[in-house]
Parts: C-alpha cells; structure tokens; sequence
C-alpha cells in the first residue's frame, strides 16, 4: 500500500502570510482550482479512502479529490493542523514584532519552539504519525489519500526519513503537492516529495519559507 500525503490547496491567508493554525479558513478561487487539478492527476489511480484533516481548508481539497472516485471523506482530527496559540491570525511581521525572540528560535530551532498557548512540532508528529499509522492498519493492501497542512506534512516526512524536527525546514510543501510514502515493514519508502507538476499551468506555486 502507498500513502498519498496531500498538503491543501491556497487560501487567502497562506498567500498573505497570515498564521492559519486552527483557524479555519477556506480555499481561494485558486486553491479550489488546485485541489481540482490535484483529483484529476490522481484520477487513474486506485483509492480505498480519502482522509483528511477536519479542517475546511483540508476537507475541500480532499472532496474535490475523492470525487474523481466516488468516495466520502473521512475526518481525522490527528491530522489537525498544528495549535499556533497566540499566533493564530497575526501576520509574519505581526509575530517578528510581538514575539521577536520565540520567531528567531522558530526560524534557527523548531524543534525547541512551544508556541504560546499552542502546540510544539514534536506534540504534532506524535498525533499525526499515531493518527497514519492507525490509517495504514486498517489498509494493509490498498493506497489511501490523506490531506493535511504544511506543518503536519513536514513532520509526517521527517519522521519517516528517521530525521527529528532539527530537519523542519529543509523539506518543502507547497500547496497542494503530493508526497508518497510506501510502509516496509518497520520503516518507510519515500516514493515522491512535494510534487506541484500537476498545478504548475495554474500559475505561479507560491513557497512560504516560515508560515
């Protein structure tokens, strides 16, 4: 079986570098466009189920890509993104302003970041991988779709690359790529990495280096 990581399409706020977190915003005429292109490039491929993080920017993407096969999506909140706390709304230079110290430890060490009245990255990798991997067993046979957020993705991938959280930034996810990740038996396969081939003749992919 494969997993097919999907990160959601464009909102408004990722495009303004607006910290998302648990807020819940939704897709852009862009973003829809890309979850729409991202079910059409996975539109030959075999799905038992698509899952997704209950949040609605999660749960467009993964609608427009379980109609290509005629499946519900099912909501699993590990799969969250991650609690930004007193972050959540503030714009990047917001956050450089209010919070100067916590944003230059987050941008040198994210792996020692607890964001203030919110969650640090190793509390998101434990949630998330429990959540996949309780995915994975009840699919032993068949490829699966899950759809969650850049932060979620990044420590799902780093945690199967065997990396700690030190490694956050030296793996991207733009909107709507997909990564594919192969179990073998105690360890995992990295088949592709934060592929945008499909979404590219939308435009411009945009890459926020921190949000």
């Amino acid at each position: 079986m494969k997993v097919f990581l999907v990160r959601h399409g464009q909102t408004k706020w990722n495009k303004d570098s607006i910290c998302r977190g648990r807020l819940d915003v939704e897709l852009d005429e862009t973003g829809i466009n890309q979850a729409v292109a991202t079910g059409r490039a996975l539109s030959h491929l075999r799905f038992e189920a698509v899952y997704s993080s209950p949040l609605a920017r999660a749960m467009r993407t993964a609608q427009e890509i379980a109609a290509f096969h005629n499946l519900n999506v099912t909501p699993v909140d590990g799969l969250i993104d991650i609690d930004f706390g007193e972050w959540q709304g503030l714009t990047i230079e917001q956050v450089r302003q209010k919070y100067p110290d916590i944003y230059r430890l987050w941008q040198k060490e994210p792996q020692n970041v607890r964001f203030p009245g919110g969650e640090s990255l190793d509390e998101v990798t434990q949630r998330a991988l429990s959540a996949m991997q309780g995915i994975i067993a009840r699919h032993p046979e068949g490829n699966i779709v899950m759809v969650s957020h850049r932060v979620v993705n990044k420590v799902l991938l780093c945690a199967t690359l065997g990396l700690d959280n030190s490694h956050f930034w030296l793996i991207g996810q733009d909107t709507c790529c997909i990564n594919v990740i192969e179990p073998a038996y105690d360890r995992y396969i990295i088949h592709t990495l934060n592929d945008t081939c499909h979404i590219k003749k939308l435009g411009e992919v945009p890459t926020l280096r921190y949000f």
